[in-house]
């Protein structure tokens, strides 16, 4: 693990904050296992959250993609009892091809409540349940032997335990939510927008004050994950593919005023080097910005004490 721990001012000094923030995977698209990969990792989007008061058997999960089943298996070591709120961003599949090998969900005594919008008039549990359809994959849902859940969510405000989420609709192909996450008894704020196109006039239904409206969303926040798939360079080619560039994940945290920002869904031909000049870019960019930010890219396996 790489463990970055992170204190935030308090009152007259300084103290913790509450919750440990962990990469699973903070790849895009498809994982990418190999050589060139080790150092930030080939595992799809998946961070988990815990609470440093908790009794270890509570956690929320941010996405399943394949980075899921190493926590699964993480907390399989924990017997039964766990409770996880998994908070899916959208349902494409590197955000959700972890689930049907999440340990915790076959043993009986654990809770997954699964959080996340319809698509178009599809139901969220009627997608997962076609992703383990027999056909595709040998153990249906409904055998899981835990307590299983699946809440609808739109834009607006909901809670799971020791949190309050808020949720915003993202700009990319499908019903795409980005959430924020405040703990109950206060401390340091988290929001997770992966998969979202900052720019371009691609046509989105979001309403014309989108823009100012994430801005307001992210106000106050300690630690914005956000997309960075892409490089100033290369972001033109994709326009409408629902993704952003370093440059602008950078514009957005210095114009929300976040204390820190991580790049997230790495590109899978993003090799470490090559993400090594990215990082260094977008601190560059942060510094020009004239918002005194701390950049860092999504490694998985790093974890964030907040």
């Amino acid at each position: 693990m790489v463990q970055v721990p992170y204190l935030l001012p308090h009152g007259d000094g300084w103290r913790d904050v509450s919750y440990t923030v962990t990469v699973l995977g903070a790849r895009g698209s498809i994982p990418t296992p190999g050589s060139g990969t080790i150092r930030y990792g080939g595992n799809t989007s998946c961070v988990s959250v815990e609470r440093a008061d908790a009794t270890g058997r509570h956690l929320v999960v941010l996405d399943a993609g394949s980075g899921i089943r190493l926590l699964g298996n993480a907390l399989a070591s924990r017997g039964n009892g766990v409770e996880v709120d998994l908070l899916l961003s959208h349902t494409h599949w590197d955000h959700i091809q972890g689930l049907p090998f999440f340990a915790p969900m076959f043993v009986q005594g654990n809770v997954l409540r699964i959080w996340g919008a319809r698509q178009g008039e599809v139901d969220l549990g009627a997608i997962l349940r076609q992703q383990m359809h027999p056909v595709v994959f040998p153990v249906p849902l409904d055998e899981s032997a835990a307590d299983l859940g699946v809440n609808h969510i739109g834009p607006g405000t909901f809670e799971v335990e020791g949190f309050r989420v808020d949720a915003f609709r993202l700009r990319h192909p499908g019903n795409t939510m980005g959430y924020r996450l405040t703990p109950a008894g206060g401390g340091a704020v988290l929001a997770y927008l992966t998969d979202n196109e900052l720019d371009g006039h691609h046509g989105y239904d979001v309403g014309p004050r989108w823009r100012a409206e994430l801005v307001a969303f992210l106000e106050g926040v300690d630690l914005l994950v956000h997309d960075a798939m892409y490089t100033p360079d290369d972001v033109g080619e994709h326009r409408g593919w629902g993704h952003s560039s370093y440059a602008e994940a950078v514009a957005l945290a210095a114009e929300a005023r976040v204390a820190r920002l991580m790049l997230f869904h790495h590109r899978p031909e993003r090799d470490d080097e090559a993400m090594d000049g990215l990082l260094s870019a977008a601190r560059a960019a942060a510094r020009a910005s004239g918002h005194d930010m701390e950049v860092l890219a999504a490694i998985e396996g790093m974890q964030l004490i907040l």
